[in-house]
């Protein structure tokens, strides 16, 4: 839930149950690390440190981080709703990597 205050947010406690939780700081730096590398090979014409290729977009994995991919597996660059649509679990996880949209299509 965000906070009204952003001062009131603990961030060092944040990231210190972060790091506690198994596997979820790596998952956070392989994200970044897919980001940046996308920043320093695309084009980035009006200066602001991301590529134009990535504004307003989502960074995704191929196969997702949860579901033991890599960078290496590959990234692609989509919407945020497209990315954030899959079907999840009542533990809030990744059940089926196919969104409501794409099995729409296929049908």
């Amino acid at each position: 839930m965000p906070y009204k205050n952003p001062a009131d947010r603990n961030v060092k406690r944040e990231y210190e149950l972060e790091k506690k939780r198994p596997g979820a700081h790596e998952a956070r730096m392989e994200r970044q690390r897919a980001r940046r590398k996308l920043d320093k090979e695309g084009k980035d014409a009006n200066g602001n440190g991301k590529a134009d290729m990535r504004e307003g977009k989502d960074v995704a994995h191929r196969v997702a981080l949860s579901k033991g991919g890599t960078n290496k597996n590959g990234v692609v660059v989509q919407n945020a709703s497209a990315n954030r649509s899959f079907k999840r679990g009542s533990n809030h996880k990744v059940v089926s990597e196919i969104s409501a949209r794409e099995r729409k299509k296929k049908m």
